[in-house]
């Protein structure tokens, strides 16, 4: 849609989003909404409005992600979009992960038909990502009693409007805006977002790594910008060392075996599980753990990992020599994959000791499911969180140190051993969220803390204010900013 200046009246007509604005015509403003990923995690979606000096906006949006927490998929997601889709010119998506790709598709049923631009691993991931989301949320919506949130064709559609960008490859737009993406180092094709009209520059930093990375780049900086939206899961909280995570993970698995236990990693099939198979590979390669089957149950992590080898350019040094090497990262003695119902099955029927890597990473669905409501009431086994649990997730009732949980309508007792490595986090924490801020602290006119619960949020708020001295926010949601 578009905002005509009318001369007579001195102003620009009123949108319904946006209402009147006096400012003078002469000069681009921009105006930020947040829906989604304000004092939550999940859900990243951010619209901007772009107002040029003719008197036309350019309506960009910055994901359009699924909110989660208990369930898979929440049921605020069912709710209609808070604006037009059809007025939709743009959509950049910072990464693949379903917090920031799950509603895409619906935002397509729903009239959008601009572009889309992100890195193209990202839009290799979000394809088997979106596709495999697909049943799980018809299945969410039946419970809700709501239509399904979007069909097969819609992904289809959505995919056909989306267009590869290569990091720092320039996208320029009618009116003079134009977006550059960075490399986030979150997961593999991760992106952080700069947008800028008329010498104001803005920065979505979507998701941000925890370097240094098992495969992927360290995270890039930005030198200068006038606003800056900055992610926040751990934003009250520093991750162990890389070297004390590989010493965990190696610990735990010794101690299961010896133990005759079946080690449990629920892990997200995207970055998670593909790390902690390059881990693995090392530890079998160079004799640090006891010889136990390792089985990958998961069908879209197993899918995944063959981007992965597809993008292999993307890889940090030291990776990329390891596979020049002759050395297969995804690939070890013992490890086997079990893409079929009835392969899954037939881990039951292998005793322990064996480890077992399965989907969902916060134990909301998937095939981990299973495992857990056979294993967790067994003292001999553990269970192993490698990743962020959001609230109200079973996840993180079970790190909580809940002692019963439900699976599939049965009570669960939970007794075997529970342990939580945060380095293995794929965000950054809060000392690395602070050292990315500080190349462009001076310029920086205000931030805004999202994508954390209210704690780590303010936490890292404060932290903001008290050492970089820049005004900071944490939104609501439906909060309108005139930057």
């Amino acid at each position: 849609m578009t905002l005509r200046a009318t001369e007579q009246l001195g102003v620009i007509e009123r949108h319904p989003l946006f209402g009147y604005n006096k400012s003078a015509l002469t000069k681009t403003f921009m105006e930020l909404t947040f829906h989604g990923g304000a004092r939550m995690v999940t859900g990243a979606n951010y619209l901007l409005a772009i107002d040029n000096a003719r008197g036309e906006t350019t309506y960009m949006l910055v994901d359009c992600g699924l909110s989660q927490g208990s369930s898979y998929c929440e049921r605020m997601n069912f709710s209609s979009f808070p604006y037009d889709p059809k007025t939709i010119k743009a959509l950049l998506v910072t990464h693949a992960h379903i917090d920031h790709t799950g509603r895409i598709p619906k935002l397509y049923a729903q009239g959008f038909r601009g572009k889309i631009y992100s890195t193209a691993p990202t839009k290799d991931f979000a394809e088997y990502l979106l596709i495999d989301s697909e049943h799980i949320l018809r299945k969410e919506a039946e419970k809700h009693h709501k239509p399904p949130l979007y069909t097969i064709e819609d992904v289809r559609g959505a995919l056909d409007l989306w267009e590869c960008v290569d990091y720092h490859q320039k996208v320029f737009f009618d009116g003079g805006a134009s977006v550059e993406f960075f490399d986030a180092g979150h997961i593999l094709g991760s992106s952080i977002v700069v947008v800028e009209a008329d010498g104001q520059k803005i920065v979505f930093s979507g998701d941000l790594g925890n370097y240094p990375a098992p495969i992927i780049r360290e995270t890039e900086t930005v030198d200068r910008a006038d606003y800056c939206l900055i992610e926040s899961v751990y934003g009250d909280r520093l991750h162990e060392l890389p070297e004390k995570r590989r010493e965990t993970l190696e610990d735990v698995i010794e101690e299961t075996v010896k133990a005759g236990g079946v080690l449990m990693i629920p892990a997200f099939a995207l970055e998670r599980t593909q790390e902690l198979l390059y881990e693995l590979n090392e530890l079998v390669e160079n004799g640090r753990i006891p010889k136990a089957p390792i089985f990958v149950d998961s069908p879209l992590a197993i899918k995944l990992t063959t981007v992965y080898k597809k993008y292999e350019n993307y890889f940090n040094e030291v990776a990329r020599k390891i596979i020049e090497s002759g050395d297969k990262l995804f690939n070890f003695p013992g490890l086997k994959t079990t893409l079929t119902t009835e392969e899954s099955k037939m881990i039951n029927e292998v005793p322990p000791p064996k480890v077992i890597v399965a989907g969902a990473g916060m134990s909301q669905a998937g095939r981990i499911l299973h495992h857990e409501r056979r294993y967790l009431p067994d003292p001999k086994s553990a269970i192993l969180f490698i990743g962020y649990q959001g609230e109200g997730s079973m996840g993180r009732m079970i790190l909580d140190g809940a002692k019963e949980v439900t699976i599939m309508g049965e009570k669960v007792p939970v007794r075997c051993r529970v342990i939580n490595v945060s380095g293995y986090s794929a965000h950054a924490d809060q000392q690395r969220l602070i050292d990315w801020l500080i190349p462009m602290h001076q310029s920086l006119k205000k931030i805004f803390v999202v994508q954390g619960e209210e704690k780590p949020a303010q936490a890292l708020a404060q932290r903001i204010k008290d050492e970089l001295g820049v005004p900071t926010l944490i939104p609501k949601l439906g909060e309108v900013v005139k930057l």
